[in-house]
């Protein structure tokens, strides 16, 4: 699928003319990719580059196009769980249009703020990248109010559910941290090859400012990753001590009903029951407080002392 796009009062405006100077390929079928390859002279690797997920933030000069290979969080999904993923974006910058191509459908423009008061495509590929850098902070936002949530949620619970959960936040957070780290490396490539690319003094202002957002993201990524694995070790300690509670309050139920049965066994075989009425009854009731005198006894000073 592809969108179209045009520079207007300084913003990203989606136009239905061709041709406009900003494209989006969405998912590119065989016919739009052959049109990338065939008549853009995109790399046809750089190209795959850009939807796999797993391909490493990268810039690449061509004779008469800039390739760059950009990582984003992916967009969340349910059947993932709590497991947030990283997606690729392929950029690729020609002296009179911008093509982005991405794997899924995904709001490229969707926040003005990142993209107004623009100037060239130079600088719109650069707030691109700016925006991706805040897409990670509202991930890692995500995360740590998620894992708030289940830390309330571990401390009272024995079942697994809950660690898998926050055994899948970690993981994201080695994703995220990976990704955020290739962005800053990227980054540092662009500013290197600031004079190549033609980048204006105000274009590299932007570069300036990516820098440091990236810089305070890659370390709030890391901070959430080592408190959530720090936390992983204690939960799985918490939720061990639940079990042992648990288990202690077991056996002393169990110790406690097994002295009715003991009474009973005891004397069950050498006690007359008490159905003759010419009998005394005191040995039953006899027998009924040595068995059930111990339990009551036990239940009390459960209650005073509290749990075992």
């Amino acid at each position: 699928m592809k969108k179209l796009y045009q520079l207007e009062g300084g913003k990203v405006r989606e136009t239905a003319c061709e041709p406009a100077p900003i494209a989006v390929y969405t998912g590119p079928d065989e016919a739009e990719k052959r049109y990338l390859v065939e008549q853009l002279k995109i790399d046809e690797h750089t190209l795959a580059s850009a939807l796999d997920p797993n391909e490493l933030p990268r810039l690449e000069l061509e004779p008469d196009h800039a390739a760059v290979i950009l990582n984003r969080p992916k967009k969340f999904r349910a059947e993932d769980g709590l497991l947030f993923r990283v997606a690729s974006t392929g950029a690729f910058l020609f002296a009179d249009k911008l093509v982005i191509v991405v794997d899924e459908d995904v709001p490229v423009f969707d926040q003005p703020k990142f993209f107004s008061r623009l100037r060239s495509l130079r600088e719109v590929l650069l707030r691109v990248i700016y925006r991706s850098t805040f897409h990670f902070l509202d991930h890692l936002a995500a995360i740590n109010a998620i894992s708030d949530e289940l830390e309330q949620k571990v401390n009272t619970s024995l079942q697994n559910d809950y660690l898998i959960q926050l055994f899948n936040l970690e993981k994201s957070l080695v994703y995220l941290v990976s990704a955020i780290r290739y962005n800053g490396a990227l980054i540092e490539r662009i500013r290197h090859n600031a004079a190549k690319l033609g980048l204006a003094p105000e274009e590299l202002e932007i570069v300036d400012d990516i820098t440091i957002e990236n810089n305070e993201c890659t370390k709030q990524a890391e901070i959430y990753s080592n408190v959530v694995a720090g936390l992983m070790d204690a939960r799985v300690s918490i939720v061990n001590n639940n079990l042992n509670q648990l288990i202690k309050r077991l056996n002393f139920a169990m110790i406690a009903l097994m002295w009715p049965t003991l009474a009973f066994a005891v004397f069950s075989m050498n006690v007359q029951l008490p159905l003759d009425q010419h009998h005394s009854h005191w040995p039953f009731w006899l027998i009924n407080v040595l068995a059930f005198g111990p339990v009551a006894v036990a239940y009390l000073l459960y209650l005073r002392r509290g749990k075992p």
